[in-house]
């Protein structure tokens, strides 16, 4: 069981935010210097199992890569899980602007934090600059199903207590989304993919306590600055319980990790051929013959039926 205390603290920075600060920063997704303070809080050797995992993916992939890096990089909130397990990289913030130069690395290794980039295309092509030609990009960060029932279940409480709702927990990206973006910030060869972790907690009391330990509770620019009544939370709990519970009597939590790879362009890699360029036919390849369809007008003219 929690302690007082422990709940004071819960309370304090459990998921919240209704849209009423910062007029002047109202485009900002993240306050840089709450997350910072969530940060240094933290204690994430106490609730490691989303990092773990993911440090865990990174090395499989890097593993598959039949290419030795000399000089790489990791971008990430300079916590000891990451920095331990590529002790080789160079190693810098997340800040809004990276500190790196252009053309620098071979590899780049975007840690966990892409998730509360206020420009995460800027962040995109920062690491891009930073890579020389032909260098490998990978980025891991939170997706846009994590979290779900938490933000379900304190959306439903809050509406049955106030009659309206409040975004209570950061929005992430879709996979499809982020592989787009990838695109815009000019990588070659971008692929997204995720795993997806399911945990079990006592109670959404519990589950706030590791998301402080994660360092991943509310640092959105437009939280609200006072406690919530603590009536909100037991009903959001009672509500998780309801929809969200294992045969245990636990509640489940979701937690997506996308991961982004992509290439610096190199005359070297890779490109898709030039349409109708094509020296055979498929069906001679599959060894099939080939069915013509009969054509059709599929379209009208002039607006006519």
């Amino acid at each position: 069981m929690l302690s007082d205390k422990e709940s004071e603290q819960v309370f304090e920075s459990l998921i919240a935010s209704p849209y009423s600060y910062l007029m002047t920063n109202r485009n900002l997704h993240t306050d840089r210097s709450a997350l910072e303070q969530r940060r240094k809080r933290a204690c994430l050797t106490e609730a490691d199992f989303a990092h773990a995992a993911a440090i865990d993916e990174v090395q499989y992939r890097l593993d598959l890569v039949n290419r030795a890096f000399t000089k790489p990089l990791l971008i990430s909130d300079q916590n000891e899980l990451w920095s331990g397990a590529f002790p080789s990289f160079d190693q810098i913030d997340d800040q809004e602007t990276l500190a790196c130069k252009p053309q620098s690395h071979d590899l780049v290794l975007h840690a966990m934090s892409l998730h509360w980039a206020n420009d995460i295309v800027g962040q995109l092509i920062q690491a891009r600059n930073a890579l020389k030609p032909d260098g490998l990009f990978i980025g891991c960060m939170f997706g846009g199903n994590t979290l779900q029932e938490l933000r379900k279940s304190l959306s439903e409480a809050e509406i049955v207590l106030t009659g309206g709702l409040s975004p209570r927990v950061a929005m992430t990206g879709e996979i499809r989304d982020l592989g787009q973006l990838m695109q815009r910030a000019g990588f070659a060869l971008p692929v997204a993919d995720k795993i997806t972790l399911t945990a079990s907690y006592e109670s959404i009391f519990h589950l706030a306590h590791d998301l402080r330990r994660m360092g991943e509770t509310n640092a959105l620019a437009l939280r609200k600055r006072k406690f919530e009544q603590r009536e909100l939370f037991r009903l959001g709990d009672e509500v998780y319980k309801e929809h969200f519970s294992d045969d245990a009597g636990r509640i489940v939590a979701t937690f997506e990790i996308v991961f982004l790879t992509g290439w610096t362009p190199h005359e070297s890699q890779q490109k898709p051929l030039r349409p109708g360029s094509a020296q055979s036919r498929l069906a001679d390849a599959l060894k099939t013959n080939e069915i013509r369809l009969p054509e059709t007008d599929t379209f009208t003219k002039n607006g006519d039926d």
